[in-house]
């Protein structure tokens, strides 16, 4: 579905200028990203877009190069600021991952000349099902997602979850970014004791419920009277946000599935399906 013009009002003014360099022509910014939507959400090949909008080449050298120098990320970032500028953002935010199976294409990346920042594995794992990668993303109280981070289908969601929560960042006009949601919400694989002391120390409230096998081990060890950790019960009704989004951004068949054989590139999808999401509200 291509981009409507409420849409693009909100995303035109933060993309580069259109100006050609030395003369060239310069496709317009909103018949690429109309292009580049095309091919995430078909999840079909560079060459069977449609003629109407001509050549595929200089859409697919604009999502690269702009994915490479920051230009996606940015525009995601400044719709959230802009959001949470107009009080629409909702800082009880939700945490989990999502397996996305990796399509034989996007194996296979040349290891010399590699853009900077792209991982050795390209954020791909074997596993038995073959190659996966693992998205984790953390999404506000209204099912749009706040960041994304790339590993292989193979790694754990504790372990990357400091990570996670490093990349939730919303400019503000006056002062610092915010960094730190009201509450985090998150299923028994983020219950470690690590996690929770991390959240204290940020002042973040923890909503994780402690599973069966920790109280059992805290029996074990002769904790009985130990207070449990503090679950709300109530405020985790409120978890199912992160997976509706994990559900709206596959609903693009190439988010859903992964064709692009470096992690930067199919990074920069998520970052446009989420550029979809936030500008559509």
């Amino acid at each position: 579905m291509p981009l409507t013009d409420v849409q693009w009002a909100r995303i035109e003014p933060l993309l580069p200028d259109r100006t050609p360099k030395r003369g060239g022509r310069w496709c317009d910014h909103r018949v690429v990203l109309d292009v580049i939507a095309w091919k995430f959400q078909s999840g079909s090949q560079w060459v069977h877009l449609p003629e109407k909008y001509g050549s595929w080449k200089g859409a697919y050298t604009r999502l690269r190069n702009r994915a490479i120098d920051g230009t996606w990320e940015r525009v995601f970032t400044a719709l959230l600021a802009r959001v949470d500028a107009d009080e629409d953002l909702e800082w009880v935010v939700a945490v989990d991952s999502t397996i996305v199976r990796a399509h034989q294409h996007a194996a296979g990346a040349l290891q010399k000349g590699a853009p900077a920042g792209e991982p050795v594995d390209h954020a791909l794992g074997r596993s038995r099902g073959g190659l996966t990668t693992k998205v984790h993303l953390t999404a506000d109280g209204r099912c749009r997602p706040l960041c994304f981070v790339l590993t292989p289908g193979r790694a754990g969601d504790a372990p990357a979850f400091e990570q996670v929560m490093a990349k939730v960042r919303v400019s503000r006009p006056i002062g610092r970014s915010r960094t730190r949601p009201d509450a985090v919400l998150a299923d028994k694989a983020y219950s470690s004791r690590a996690i929770r002391d991390h959240l204290r120390r940020r002042g973040i409230k923890a909503v994780i419920p402690v599973p069966a096998d920790q109280q059992a081990h805290r029996k074990r060890r002769g904790s009985h009277g130990a207070r449990p950790p503090a679950f709300d019960r109530e405020a985790y009704k409120q978890r199912n946000t992160v997976e509706r989004c994990i559900n709206r951004l596959k609903q693009w068949r190439g988010i859903a599935t992964r064709y692009e054989k470096t992690s930067i590139v199919y990074l920069a999808g998520l970052h446009l399906a989420g550029i979809f999401l936030w500008s559509a509200r």
